[in-house]
């Protein structure tokens, strides 16, 4: 009792920003909250013909390039701030995502959407792991990122998975950048196919919506290429994607679990431990890094499901989401250096463009076989 008691008062204190934060923090949110406008605005301003860059992405964008030109110089003041930003901050914005969501909004589209997403997922971060890994090279890290981005929701899924992978500012960024390079094209493409009709003798007009859904990379992207036939295709889109948002909890588990089986291996005295193989299984157990933030997103998941609130309720807390999950990835382009990006080279790219391709072919093929199940 008095370990959990300790515990929860220490993750309280780690989420707890002290005067050291300040400065940085205050940075970030007035960062966040320019973006947040320049989205809404580009909406207006274009009358809605700017479509692909959400506020996440402006944010990195724009902490970038204040990143590598004028933050170095006051790096030393509000580096405190900004790395509790894309800490803490990203783990709560995590959290408050689960607003987003209800358990009713998964029953409407039933288990075909369920399956679809979960074999979408498995076969699609599989894939990128043995590819990038395997073939291209590309280091473990960004691999498991560019996976988690293509497989479950873009950036989002990126950035959550971040502290379990512990990964570099720029691998985050690389792994962003493949998500809004490859999920705009396919944004823009699946619409374009289907008014063409090269869709229509394959997929009847929900099975286009849960085909959306379960392989754009974005939430935002996601909206736009299923509104653009009409909102039933779209509704249907958004709510497939939002299970494989739901995937995101036991998704980090399961990595979490497998990075740390990997290092257990690794190490010379766990080794002798694993002679006995329940020894071995239990001492992995007691290693891993669990992800609580993603558990408590599907306690909050629950709890909107469940437990009435007003509507005010709930838009105050998304709208709190979305300034949270600015923040963090304002915090990411701000230490992020184009010097270590141009080091990666192209090869993440190609993994990007070649998970592109499987979800539009393989993610089309597990749709069709799917539905006739």
């Amino acid at each position: 009792m008095h370990t959990l008691v300790q515990s929860v008062s220490n993750s309280v204190h780690n989420y707890t920003p002290n005067h050291r934060h300040l400065a940085g923090l205050v940075v970030v949110l007035i960062g966040s909250l320019f973006c947040l406008w320049l989205d809404s605005s580009l909406d207006v301003w274009s009358n809605g013909r700017i479509v692909g860059l959400s506020s996440l992405t402006l944010a990195i964008l724009l902490g970038m390039i204040l990143g590598n030109t004028i933050y170095p110089k006051f790096a030393e003041r509000l580096n405190g701030g900004v790395c509790f930003a894309k800490g803490q901050i990203l783990r709560l914005a995590i959290m408050f995502y689960g607003f987003k969501l209800t358990m009713t909004q998964v029953a409407s589209v039933g288990m075909p959407a369920i399956m679809t997403d979960a074999l979408v997922l498995t076969s699609t971060f599989l894939l990128t792991y043995w590819l990038g890994t395997r073939w291209l090279k590309v280091d473990k890290e960004t691999v498991i990122l560019i996976g988690s981005g293509a497989s479950i929701c873009g950036a989002a899924a990126v950035i959550a998975a971040e502290p379990v992978v512990n990964a570099q500012a720029h691998k985050v960024t690389i792994a962003v950048a493949t998500v809004v390079v490859f999920g705009t094209i396919a944004m823009l493409l699946y619409p374009f196919l289907y008014h063409l009709g090269w869709l229509q003798p394959w997929l009847s007009a929900q099975q286009y919506g849960m085909y959306t859904g379960s392989t754009v990379h974005e939430v935002a992207q996601v909206v736009v290429a299923g509104n653009a036939i009409n909102t039933e295709i779209g509704d249907t889109a958004v709510v497939t994607k939002m299970i494989r948002v739901m995937m995101l909890a036991p998704f980090l588990l399961v990595l979490s679990f497998a990075l740390t089986k990997e290092r257990t291996i690794d190490s010379a005295a766990v080794e002798e431990d694993n002679k006995d193989e329940t020894a071995s299984f239990m001492t992995r157990v007691k290693q891993v890094k669990v992800p609580w933030f993603a558990f408590i997103f599907i306690g909050i998941v629950l709890i909107h499901t469940w437990v009435p609130m007003s509507e005010s309720i709930v838009r105050s807390m998304v709208m709190l989401d979305d300034v949270l999950l600015t923040m963090a990835m304002f915090a990411l382009g701000l230490t992020t250096h184009l010097s270590a990006i141009k080091q990666a080279g192209v090869r993440p790219l190609i993994l990007g463009a070649i998970m592109f391709g499987w979800l539009i072919l393989g993610g089309g093929l597990i749709n069709i076989g799917i539905s006739f199940i």
